[in-house]
């Protein structure tokens, strides 16, 4: 068996950088984006300081989170240890790079497609080393194979300590480093230097720790002089994609409950209307998540070379599912068949709440983000989806003759989601499991992002809630349609606080 691994030697790195220019220079790396590179950290002041060097690459995991979350199987785990990519197969979702926790992966701006240290694979196939190994100039890269007692790697590892990157995340990385300072490896211990150095290579997507608190400032011990740009993968289409997807599942939750409580007869608006406005919602999903890959027209890759592990694969043919029980309740709905809408509401209800918490494993699949590893995800999404759907239903619904009954109904459910959300967002907000998590949610509430994720809880969450309360106890659909827009405007600005906090903390 054959495990080949890097060791970092921190003692002799110099940080001359001839690493990163020959990896450049073997693999045609373009500008913007490296496979590897070399971060400068400071510690004490002067005259007693002392800067210290990390060169950063793709740690070739063991448990590789980033092979476990690629749709396409574009990346692999080779038989010798190495994580290799594909690029034939590659649709660039980039959810490669949420899930690595070493900031490791990139879309490379010519190919369109996920990039990454590759162990020089097609150098070691040849017997050669890796470009690096080659020309760094203190011999500080060693590579080798792990379970070959005679290479100088295994030697060395004998022989010294040495310390892996963010070890908690549990992904067994091969990257050893011998002599580093804990700050060199973790970036949450370092401060971006605020001096104007020109070396400072540094982008608002991983920003310094831009806020203040007790905890955080006291972590810190040293600062980045240099450390390279990476930028944020998931932006405006993920936000919005969460919100679309919950208005679909949510639509199909309430009125299958509707359904199920006697109100199936009800044919223009829960059999005709609500399939129409979850299947569009559905298709404006599907848009958007096509829309937000960097190869769009691979997107078929995910229904025809399915890679199973990943959550992006099972949340593609969930709602694929929801489309057919869709489309069937949508038929049931014209030809008056209202006893076939009541058969097909406890499966569409299934596959509505499928569609709306799938994203709760998609999330957590991603671990080099800890403030979507919340064990709160999935009933969050869940209430989302319940005020979401109930506010696409309520919002038309005085146009419609139907059952008083009904109409009480998706009022109460509007303002039972609304409330749901607010506590469980206040419980969310408040549990810091780690450092990281701590960060994230100081950037939401107080940093950056803190007058989308305020505008979510203020409008769409407390004044929701209230109008909604008011717009039910006096089975005011008007007042509802209100309290449904504030909803929905605040629910889209929620998520997109949420969905960009997470990607804040820098991870390399």
């Amino acid at each position: 068996m054959t495990r080949y691994a890097f060791l970092i030697d921190q003692d002799t790195c110099i940080g001359c950088h001839a690493c990163t220019i020959a990896c450049k220079s073997e693999h045609d790396v373009p500008l913007g984006v490296n496979r590897t590179w070399v971060k400068y950290i400071e510690k004490g002041t002067f005259p007693d300081s002392r800067r210290f060097y990390s060169v950063n690459r793709c740690n070739h995991c063991e448990d590789a989170p980033c092979v476990s979350i690629c749709p396409t199987t574009a990346l692999y785990h080779r038989g010798d240890g190495i994580v290799d990519f594909d690029d034939s197969n590659c649709i660039g979702c980039k959810s490669c790079m949420n899930a690595c926790p070493y900031d490791a992966l990139y879309i490379n701006p010519e190919t369109q497609t996920a990039h990454k240290c590759n162990f020089c694979s097609h150098r070691v196939e040849l017997s050669l080393e890796p470009s690096c190994v080659v020309v760094c100039p203190t011999q500080s890269i060693i590579a080798g194979d792990l379970d070959d007692p005679t290479s100088k790697i295994s030697q060395m590892m004998s022989r010294h300590d040495t310390k892996v990157r963010a070890p908690e995340q549990g992904t067994k990385p091969h990257v050893f480093y011998k002599g580093a300072d804990e700050a060199a490896l973790d970036p949450l211990r370092t401060k971006i230097a605020d001096d104007g150095m020109i070396w400072a290579d540094t982008t608002e997507h991983h920003p310094s720790i831009a806020v203040s608190t007790e905890s955080i400032d006291s972590n810190l011990v040293a600062r980045t002089a240099y450390t390279t740009n990476h930028p944020m993968a998931w932006k405006g289409k993920v936000s919005a994609y969460l919100v679309t997807k919950g208005v679909a599942g949510g639509a199909f939750m309430v009125a299958g409950l509707a359904a199920l409580m006697g109100h199936h007869e009800e044919q223009a608006f829960i059999g005709v209307y609500t399939p129409v406005i979850a299947l569009a919602f559905a298709a404006i999903t599907g848009v958007l998540l096509i829309a937000d890959l960097k190869q769009p027209l691979r997107f078929f890759y995910i229904f025809t070379r399915p890679q199973w592990g990943s959550w992006l694969v099972k949340g593609a043919f969930i709602l694929a599912g929801l489309g057919g029980l869709g489309s069937l309740w949508f038929l049931a709905g014209v030809t008056n068949s209202s006893d076939v809408v009541r058969w097909l509401a406890v499966p569409t209800i299934v596959f509505g709440a499928g569609t709306a918490g799938y994203t709760a494993w998609l999330f957590a699949q991603c671990e080099g983000r800890d403030l979507w590893q919340t064990p709160l995800m999935l009933p969050v999404l869940l209430a989302q989806a319940v005020t979401a759907g109930a506010s696409a239903l309520i919002i038309p619904i005085s146009l419609f003759d139907v059952d008083a009954g009904l109409e009480s109904l998706v009022l109460w459910s509007l303002f039972g989601g609304v409330v749901a959300q607010l506590v469980l967002v206040a419980i969310e907000v408040t549990s810091h499991a780690t450092v990281s998590v701590e960060v994230a949610t100081a950037m939401m509430t107080k940093g950056k992002y803190r007058g989308r994720f305020w505008t979510g809880v203020v409008v769409g969450m407390v004044a929701a809630g209230g109008v909604a309360l008011a717009a039910a106890l006096a089975d005011n659909t008007t007042i509802g349609a209100i309290a449904a827009v504030l909803a929905l405007v605040g629910l889209a600005a929620y998520e997109d606080a949420f969905v960009r906090a997470g990607q804040s903390v820098p991870l390399s």
